[in-house]
Formats: C-alpha cells, structure tokens, sequence
C-alpha cells in the first residue's frame, strides 16, 4: 500500500480508507455517492486517495447517507486538529494548493505566498508579542511550506495587486523590506508572479478594505476568500464570488502596468538598502 494511501499515514488518510470502507460497504460506486451528496463522484474519490480535505459539511452529509452515526464528522475533527493552519484559514490553504489561478489584491501586506521568513516572522512577532518564539517560528515554518507552491512545475497563474502602501511600510525595518521587495522583483522576473501596484495617487479603490483572493479551478467553480483580522471567510456563492471578481477587476485596471510596478518596486528595494540601519522608508 502507497504511504499516501496507508490509513496509519495522517488523518487525512485515514479519512480516506473510512470513506472507501463505508461506501463500498453500501454498495455505492464513487459517482453514485457523490450524486447521493451533491458533489462529483471525483471528489468522492480524491479524497478516498487523501488528495482533498474533507470538509465538515459534506461530512454530514455522508454521515447521513451512509447511516454511519456521526463517524466520519468525528474523524473529520481529527484532521481539522492536525492542520498546521489556522481553522479559519485551513481550507483556503488546500485550495490554493489545487487552483487553477489565484489571484489576490492587498492593502497593506504582502500576501502569505510571496512572504520571505523574515518578513513574515516580524508579523508574526508584532502580532501577538508574548507568543513564544518557537511557536512563532512554527508559524513562519507553515508559512514558508505553502509559499513552496509558485516554485512547483505545475503552479497556478499567480496574480497580485497591492497598495502603495505595502511597499512602503517598513514591516522588519528597512533591512527585511529590503530582501522583500527583492524577493517580489525576483517573483516578476522569473515569471513566477505578476504584480500590479496601485500607487498612492489612485486615491480611493474598490479593496481598500481588505485583502481579497480569488481561485478558480479545471473541476469546480471558483470560491472567493476575503480575510479580516484573527478570521476569514471563503465565499462560494456565484453571485458574491461575481462581485468580488468585480471587484478586483476595478482595482487590477487602476493600478499600474506590470511594468512601471517592477519599476516601482525595484525602487523601494533600493531605496532600503540604501537606508541607514535604524530609519524607516
């Protein structure tokens, strides 16, 4: 048996080999259970092999149609508990990984997947200061894993837009803004990103009030994800996913072409690097 597959490998696993279990017991085939539950018989089967998350609502559902008394929502608890995320942000996290484009709009950070660790350790520590530092570096660890995915050969299309803003405040100190705005120039350049900026002149835009992530996908419709502070929350609702496309639609055609935004952000990086140690951009 393939590790990915063995049922002792994760809970996710397990979940899996529960799910192939029940089903076969009742005699259904994949497709079969999926029209039982409304999703495709595919999904039934990417998560039978632990390639999807298994999601709580739709572990109700199976529950119910397997008549399996609550088993495989409990089992679904112990996945949830061992994901290295946030509950909140856990499933956008296995969604990304399985996008087709992603595209995300920011008004004051640079987004988790273009984060370099120091950039993303002085969030960390600037957001909860008595937080130990091993759990922080836990923290940057996960952060780092998923920013893996735009290195990968099958990446998504990966498209930013952010505010001025986040190349100028000096998250870190100039040295660590430095190294990130390197790092997003070094994204552009080897084609692993596109980045827009919407400069400060634009004044008022449609995503100034928060970030915004938009996935879409070959086998499901595309969900939207909107974040606030210490919650989130993805919205799959075709209408709602159309007004945030909109959205971002609005505040991609304000800011400035990819080119003048390479420029923009080559600018901030040195103007960082040239900083003395203790000011600020």
């Amino acid at each position: 048996m393939a590790v990915e597959h063995d049922p002792s490998h994760s809970p996710r696993a397990y979940y899996g080999a529960e799910l192939r279990r029940l089903r076969e017991q009742a005699g259904l085939s994949q497709e079969a259970l999926g029209q039982l539950v409304f999703c495709s018989g595919g999904y039934i089967g990417q998560m039978e092999v632990a390639v999807r998350k298994p999601q709580e609502d739709l572990s109700k559902r199976l529950d119910q149609v397997l008549k399996t008394d609550g088993h495989l929502l409990r089992v679904y608890e112990m996945v949830k508990r061992s994901s290295r995320y946030v509950d909140y942000f856990a499933d956008v996290a296995e969604l990304q990984s399985m996008a087709r484009t992603i595209s995300q709009s920011s008004p004051l950070l640079v987004p988790g997947l273009m984060q370099t660790p120091d950039y993303a350790r002085a969030l960390f520590e600037s957001a909860q200061p008595l937080r130990k530092a091993a759990d922080n570096e836990a923290l940057v660890a996960a952060r780092m894993a998923r920013t893996e995915l735009l290195e990968q050969s099958k990446a998504p299309q990966y498209w930013a837009v952010l505010d001025e803003a986040v190349l100028r405040r000096p998250v870190g100190g100039a040295a660590v803004m430095g190294a990130q705005m390197a790092h997003l120039g070094e994204l552009i350049r080897s084609r692993k990103a596109l980045i827009q900026v919407v400069p400060y002149s634009v004044g008022a835009h449609s995503l100034m009030v928060g970030p915004l992530c938009l996935m879409t996908f070959d086998d499901a419709p595309p969900v939207a994800y909107v974040e606030g502070p210490f919650t989130g929350n993805l919205v799959d609702d075709p209408a709602l996913v159309g007004r945030c496309t909109l959205a971002y639609d609005l505040v991609r055609a304000a800011a400035l072409p990819p080119e003048a935004s390479l420029a923009l952000i080559e600018s901030a990086a040195k103007g960082y690097a040239n900083a003395p140690s203790r000011a600020v951009a």
